[in-house]
């Protein structure tokens, strides 16, 4: 058996607000290290960044999944290690639409078998007059049901996800511009949507709580920016071997939710998430939803209504109490909560993520321990030890059992995570 950890949504250079550093050779350098064995392209639907697909990579066994050219102008590192990732073809669209009487913001994340009905569908869309040059996620005047039946119509083997599905802004259940039902969206198409990601501001256990999802499985991925942020979270397969590493298998894994296969999915703990709480940013206000509720739903600083958070609008959308949520819990995929490794690194030192004392530990617990999601995941915590100082062989064992501190975040914001309470608590470890 081949377990296989997957990044199923990211984006490229080309994307708004989106780091020069997201180009293929570069994704796959980080993903090896990280211990991402499969990424999605990102953006297909910009032209140029397109071509770079093209131009990188090369497809396994007529598989639909694909591996960096190696023959193209690649650093010798990616060869020998780059060159093991795999990605799929997929990207991010947003759909702006009047829909049964209000304006709908839908991001959904979208895939093709392969490369040639990718080229398909992006030759539609420029027929329809969509300018995909505009940004990686383009924004499309279709409603989301209306773009899953060009996608069927191009392919019955392309498959649309909704994406972070319950922020307020732009998810299919978000307090802003979402449904409160994918069949109240898709209607007679709605079979064809099987899968939801729960996005950064809720992780699985929340979403238990809408029996609406019951038959829907939930996956996880980063919707990363940045380099640093690929893989933040993602999902766990197993495959028989590696011919069975397919696009077909990857989501019939998926849609069928066995959990043999289907291993666990890798979280934010989901008060991180910029979306959690509500909130008014401008106005430096946050809250849970039950204070929400005494206020009115009015900001106390500048009495406009609050927006919504991911919390709150699933307790709205929710048919469970807690306690019907943990009879079952064990009907469902599983998952487990994860803060970065640099972060807690960074925590554990009490410096900033980025600097110099933090990056040459990373460095290190990598040469000697292997990738980052075999040390936050597998490695026992004696082996940590021999080649780390106490204080982080502490840290990682509170993320493991869930024991930090978090400051939800609100409105756009995203939270603060928090190892060790203070100075005095980490100075007991040194």
């Amino acid at each position: 058996m081949i377990k296989q950890i997957l990044d199923l949504h990211i984006h490229s250079k080309y994307s708004r607000a989106c780091s020069k550093d997201l180009e293929l050779p570069k994704i796959a350098e980080v993903c090896s290290l990280r211990g991402i064995d499969i990424v999605a392209t990102g953006d297909f639907t910009h032209p140029k960044w397109f071509q770079h697909i093209k131009n990188s990579l090369v497809e396994i066994d007529n598989s639909g999944v694909y591996k960096l050219n190696t023959s193209a102008t690649f650093n010798s590192f990616l060869n020998k290690k780059g060159n093991q990732i795999r990605f799929i073809i997929g990207t991010e669209l947003s759909c702006i639409k009047k829909h049964k009487g209000k304006t709908r913001r839908i991001h959904v994340c979208v895939f093709a078998p392969n490369i040639e009905v990718a080229e398909k569908f992006n030759q539609r869309l420029e027929a329809r007059g969509f300018n995909l040059r505009s940004d990686g996620r383009p924004i499309l005047g279709l409603t989301v049901k209306e773009l899953l039946k060009i996608m069927l119509e191009i392919d019955k083997r392309m498959i649309m996800i909704p994406a972070h599905v319950w922020t307020p802004w732009f998810g299919i259940f978000g307090s802003k511009g979402g449904y409160d039902s994918l069949e109240e969206a898709f209607e007679e198409l709605t079979p064809n949507i099987f899968a939801v990601e729960t996005g950064l501001s809720s992780n699985p256990k929340m979403n238990w709580h809408c029996s609406m999802l019951d038959n829907i499985a939930l996956i996880s991925n980063s919707d990363a920016h940045s380099l640093e942020k690929i893989g933040r979270e993602a999902n766990v397969l197993q495959f028989l071997n590696e011919k069975e590493i397919t696009y077909d298998n990857i989501f019939n894994i998926i849609k069928s939710r066995d959990k043999n296969k289907f291993l666990y999915t890798i979280e934010f703990f989901p008060e991180e998430g910029k979306y959690h709480y509500d909130g008014h940013r401008d106005c430096k206000f946050v809250c849970s939803p039950e204070e929400t509720e005494k206020l009115k739903g009015l900001c106390p600083v500048c009495k406009k209504p609050l927006v919504i958070g991911v919390e709150n609008r699933i307790r709205e959308l929710s048919d469970r109490t807690e306690k019907e949520v943990e009879k079952i819990k064990n009907n469902f995929i599983p998952y487990k909560s994860l803060v970065p490794l640099p972060e807690i690194i960074a925590d554990a030192f009490g410096c900033g993520v980025n600097t110099k004392k933090v990056i040459t530990e990373y460095n290190n617990l990598l040469k000697n321990l292997g990738k980052e999601f075999s040390i936050l995941l597998e490695k026992d915590l004696l082996e940590i030890k021999k080649y780390s100082e106490l204080i982080i062989v502490k840290a990682i064992e509170r993320v493991r059992k869930g024991d930090i501190f978090i400051q939800p975040g609100y409105d756009g914001k995203f939270g603060i995570v928090k190892v060790f309470s203070d100075k005095t608590e980490r100075d007991i470890f040194k």
